[in-house]
């Protein structure tokens, strides 16, 4: 992308500014991994008391040693965790909360138009799985393992889909807007 995803702008905002504006209404704490250009994203945060930091010194490992290492930061009193990517900026309060809805599953995945996408939510009773996978792992094979017991939720949001992971994919959301 040539610049972290986490500092492009969208609607006047930063992904990351936009990501924990939106999750700090429904839970807390609201925990951001920073990897690659750690220092640079943090500054550039407008509200960085918001959000626990943590520094993924592993990151090259991918995104799973990232999402581990966020989850070792989740409090014991936790209920569950509310997991997306930074690189999914477009989705509104509406999904989230639908997400979260009484009562809680032990994993609840969204679903647009037959394609499943993030925020995803799961109890805590799955992060010591997670934690367990060897770094050579995907997360989505605790998802998949879990899947047939999970909370689908239907959402009338495209923004679950929306990976902005090369510019011709940033200039869509951006033309989306």
């Amino acid at each position: 992308m040539g610049s972290p995803k986490a500092l492009l702008e969208l609607r006047g905002e930063t992904f990351l500014d936009r990501l924990v504006d939106l999750f700090a209404g429904f839970c807390a704490p609201v925990v951001v991994v920073l990897g690659c250009d750690a220092e640079r994203i943090r500054s550039g945060v407008k509200q960085p008391e918001r959000a626990l930091f943590a520094e993924n010194g592993d990151y090259r490992l991918g995104q799973l040693s990232s999402m581990q290492c966020g989850l070792r930061m989740i409090p014991e009193t936790a209920e569950g965790v509310l997991f997306t990517l930074v690189d999914h900026p477009n989705v509104p309060a509406s999904t989230i909360g639908a997400l979260l809805e009484q009562p809680l599953a032990q994993l609840a995945l969204p679903r647009f138009q037959g394609h499943r996408g993030h925020p995803i939510f799961f109890r805590k009773e799955l992060i010591a799985e997670f934690l367990a996978l060897p770094a050579d792992s995907q997360a989505k094979s605790v998802v998949d393992r879990h899947a047939g017991g999970a909370k689908v939720v239907d959402v009338d949001d495209a923004g679950i889909l929306t990976d902005v992971d090369d510019p011709a994919a940033y200039r869509r959301l951006i033309e989306s807007a």
